[in-house]
């Protein structure tokens, strides 16, 4: 019977070496070409300035309430009485919200008329613009306490138009006291409109009558 040759096996140490020596190998390389990179050339920040094609001026923007003063203003959202888009033509109308802001009274500063204002908060679109007319008069809304409705004709959308608001407010103490001072200052467009003064508050009237009464002529 012939024998046969048998090949060693292999210790675990020298597989170990044979698994390390690619290991190696690799390290080798990713040396070799990251020193390329690092010695090849380095790219610069471009420092190009561009200059615009249209340069754009700032432009005063107005609200059309430079020349008035805000009388009182309260936090509200306010609905409208109409038709909606898909109702038009049909005759059917429903409460809309217009959008949440402040309900203002402002008075004008030269001809001392008051319009009632309102915009929306975020958008500061206007929801609601006009005279404070002394034959408006503010209506409790059915099932609350916190809101008023009234009809008027308002300015808001460009043309004067007939519409019918409703505002509502946090509780019913702020909605008490909205009516409280537009009522007030309805008063006082009331007496503005008959061609009375706007009322002394300043008491003015009262210090220029006691000066006219100091007063002496050369015939005296």
């Amino acid at each position: 019977m012939s024998e046969q040759e048998t090949k060693p096996e292999e210790t675990p140490k020298a597989e170990a070496e044979a698994v390390e020596e690619p290991k190696k190998e690799e390290t080798e390389a990713a040396a070799e070409s990251e020193k390329k990179k690092e010695d090849g050339p380095k790219e610069e920040e471009s420092t190009a300035t561009f200059e615009p094609v249209v340069k754009l001026e700032e432009v005063d923007v107005k609200s059309g309430e430079e020349e008035e003063e805000t009388l009182c203003k309260f936090r509200s959202k306010l609905f409208l009485y109409g038709e909606t888009l898909l109702d038009k033509g049909t005759g059917k109308k429903t409460w809309k919200e217009r959008g949440i802001g402040e309900a203002r009274i402002l008075r004008h500063r030269e001809h001392q008329r008051l319009r009632f204002l309102m915009r929306q908060e975020k958008t500061m679109k206007v929801i609601a613009n006009h005279a404070l007319d002394p034959r408006i008069k503010l209506e409790p809304n059915a099932g609350s306490d916190r809101s008023w409705v009234w009809s008027c004709y308002d300015f808001a959308d460009g043309e004067l138009e007939e519409k019918v608001f409703a505002l509502r407010f946090a509780n019913s103490d702020v909605a008490d006291e909205f009516k409280a001072k537009y009522e007030e200052h309805q008063v006082e467009m009331e007496k503005l409109l008959a061609g009375e003064d706007k009322p002394d508050e300043g008491g003015e009237a009262d210090e220029a009558a006691d000066a006219l009464k100091g007063l002496k002529t050369d015939d005296e």
